[in-house]
């Protein structure tokens, strides 16, 4: 992903050219490190959990579908038919250094008391579930709860006193209805008061910012006083993620806060972004398994990392956006109960659980 880093910066700063903003340099290959934070994007240690390859793994999954409650409908692939099971055979293998298994004994240890919050979109939604049946394969027997007003949901392990939230918010910055109709504000965010006070935050975003035509949830921009009806989506995910950096720098405190940020979580929609343009994710069993995906590096994850370069207060880059590319296998696909195809989303148990192992990696490395 490196080598590609430099023309694709290129790129952005050409459609960025209004901002007059210049990146700071970094390494990719570097793995960041919550502990050792000291300005923004903080990079310590030669070990990159992030570059790897998946094998198989007859251990695997790391719970039962079937006994955890907490998964959402639209990612339980085995309850609606699909009939391979080998997709959640596969465990992410970084070359330079070995991954930890996962321990909820661990986890509910050292978070006992704790609250971790999830913030984002559908993707979110999934990491959420996935952490939660984690932890509940581990403790089968312990009293939970599950409550969900939208846009939030909790769920709490009472014996332990782990708290588990999800704030639904698509594009992190305010979507509010007003007398023109719907507008994407992308230097406000009011919803951040929901934010506060949680000991872990896991921010995702980029999937809506994509969206036009029918599946287009505003009819305008704001930005200040002033009201547009679209906007180069790049430009508009930079300024929305940069209003949210902002957020960041003046609310979190990092004695009490530890922030991540979730790569941009590929679709498998065009086989041709690994060179089988005759397909997509449908029906597809193994993951891709070349060391350099043909698509590339998606410019979402050049803007992302241009505003972590910028940021003031520690935020670990959950980086999976190149491991997440090689589960082509991964998704719903037809069997989702809600959509007829989702290239878009992924099934539980499945690649959010290695997600969650990283996540589980940084908050204890």
């Amino acid at each position: 992903m490196g080598f590609l880093f430099p023309t694709l910066l290129l790129c952005l700063s050409v459609v960025l050219t209004s901002f007059q903003t210049k990146a700071q340099e970094f390494d990719p290959y570097l793995n960041a490190n919550v502990s050792s934070l000291s300005s923004g994007r903080k990079l310590a240690g030669r070990c990159n959990l992030f570059r790897g390859k998946w094998v198989y793994d007859s251990s695997y999954p790391l719970y039962d579908p079937s006994t955890c409650p907490f998964i959402d409908p639209q990612f339980n692939c085995q309850k609606y038919g699909r009939p391979d099971t080998q997709y959640q055979k596969y465990r992410w293998q970084p070359f330079s250094c070995p991954l930890p298994r996962f321990n909820a004994f661990d986890f509910l240890a050292k978070y006992r008391g704790k609250k971790v919050m999830f913030v984002g979109d559908s993707l979110s939604l999934n990491q959420f579930n996935s952490l939660a049946c984690m932890i509940h394969s581990w403790v089968p027997h312990s009293r939970t709860t599950f409550t969900k007003q939208e846009p939030l949901s909790k769920i709490t392990f009472e014996d332990y006193g782990l708290e588990l939230f999800l704030y639904r918010t698509p594009y992190l910055v305010d979507l509010d209805r007003e007398s023109v109709g719907k507008v994407l504000k992308i230097d406000s965010i009011k919803s951040g008061d929901a934010w506060r006070g949680m000991d872990v935050l896991v921010f995702n975003t980029w999937h809506w910012w994509t969206h036009t035509g029918s599946s287009q949830p505003w009819d305008y921009v704001q930005e200040g006083n002033k009201l547009y009806k679209d906007m180069n989506r790049f430009i508009l995910f930079y300024k929305g993620l940069t209003t949210w950096a902002r957020w960041v720098n003046i609310n979190v405190n990092p004695a009490q806060t530890k922030v991540f940020f979730l790569g941009i979580s590929p679709v498998h929609y065009e086989g041709k972004d690994w060179n089988q343009p005759a397909r997509s994710c449908m029906s597809e069993t193994e993951p891709f398994f070349g060391l350099k995906y043909p698509a590339g590096t998606p410019m979402a994850w050049v803007i992302v990392n241009k505003v972590l370069s910028r940021i003031k207060k520690p935020v670990y880059f959950l980086d999976v956006t190149t491991l997440s590319q090689y589960r082509k296998d991964a998704h719903p696909e037809g069997y989702s109960g809600i959509m007829a195809t989702d290239c878009s989303h992924w099934c539980l148990p499945g690649l959010p659980d290695t997600w969650n192992v990283l996540l589980h990696a940084a908050l204890f490395g």
